[in-house]
C-alpha cells in the first residue's frame, strides 16, 4: 500500500492516517465500485480487497462504537466486534472492541443471533430505536442488549448520537447502509467519509453509498492511499 496524496509516500501509518481529529465525530466507511455501485450481488464483499480489510480493521479498533442499520446487520451476517491484538495500542484506556449499534424502527432482529449471543464478553451490542416500536419487542430486545429510545415516530439520529456520547461512545463508525447513510447526511451529521473505490464496473440495479433524499455536505480530500488498483480515500467535513 502506497500514499499518493497529498504527498507520495510508501511509508504509510493506517493509525495516524486514519486518527479520529476529536472525541465527537460521525465517519462513514464504504467501499464502492469504479461506476458507483455500494454491492455486488447484494453484499459489500464482493467489492473489497486485502486492502480495505486491513483499513477496515483500523477503522474499527479507532472508534469507540460501530453504527449500523438493521438491513446491513441482516444482509451482512453481523457478530459483535471481536478484539485483534493489534488494536492494544489503539484502544489504550478503552473496552478492547467497540460495541455495535444497531439502528431499527421495527426492532425486527433475531436475539438469539451471534450479534447478541456472543457479545457479552466484548462489548454488549446496544440497538437504537424509537417510541414507536413495538412494546414487545422493545422489551425482548432489552434481555439481549442495551437499548437506547431516540425519537417518536422515527429514530431522531441527533438524539441518538447524542445518547451514544454520553456513554463515551463520540467516535462514530458508521458502516451502512446507503439509507442510514442518506439520512445522516440529510440531518447534517456526516463528519468523515472513508470511500474505497473498487477497481470493478458492475452496473445493475445497486445503490449508491447514500440512497435517500438529497444532501448536500461539503467535504475536503485528506488522503488517497493505492494497493492493487484499489484506492482508499478519506475525506473530511471543514471544521464548523
Amino acid at each position: 500500500m502506497r500514499l499518493i496524496h497529498p504527498v507520495a509516500s510508501d511509508e504509510v501509518d493506517l493509525a495516524r492516517l486514519y486518527a479520529y481529529p476529536r472525541q465527537r465525530c460521525v465517519r462513514l466507511n464504504m467501499v464502492a465500485s469504479a461506476d458507483g455501485a455500494a454491492w455486488l450481488d447484494g453484499l459489500s464483499g464482493g467489492l473489497s480487497g486485502r486492502g480495505d480489510k486491513r483499513i477496515f480493521g483500523v477503522l474499527r479498533g479507532q472508534a469507540d462504537v460501530v453504527l449500523a442499520g438493521a438491513t446491513t446487520v441482516r444482509a451482512e451476517g453481523y457478530g459483535p466486534a471481536r478484539p485483534r491484538e493489534s488494536w492494544r495500542p489503539l484502544r489504550e484506556g478503552r473496552p478492547p472492541a467497540p460495541p455495535v449499534a444497531v439502528l431499527t424502527r421495527l426492532l425486527d432482529l433475531d436475539p438469539k443471533s451471534a450479534l447478541f449471543t456472543e457479545a457479552e464478553p466484548y462489548a454488549r451490542t446496544i440497538v437504537v430505536t424509537c417510541e414507536a416500536a413495538p412494546a414487545e419487542r422493545r422489551e425482548e430486545m432489552a434481555g439481549v442488549a442495551e437499548v437506547i429510545v431516540a425519537g417518536g415516530d422515527r429514530i431522531d439520529l441527533a438524539a441518538a448520537l447524542a445518547e451514544l456520547a454520553s456513554r463515551g461512545l463520540g467516535r462514530v463508525l458508521c458502516e451502512g447502509g446507503p439509507k442510514v447513510n442518506a439520512q445522516l447526511a440529510e440531518a447534517d451529521l456526516v463528519d468523515e467519509l472513508c470511500l474505497t473505490v473498487s477497481p470493478l464496473l458492475t452496473g445493475g440495479a445497486a445503490a449508491r453509498i447514500l440512497n435517500g433524499p438529497p444532501a448536500s455536505v461539503r467535504l475536503d480530500l485528506a488522503h488517497v492511499l493505492e494497493e492493487d488498483g484499489f484506492l482508499f480515500t478519506r475525506y473530511v467535513r471543514p471544521l464548523r
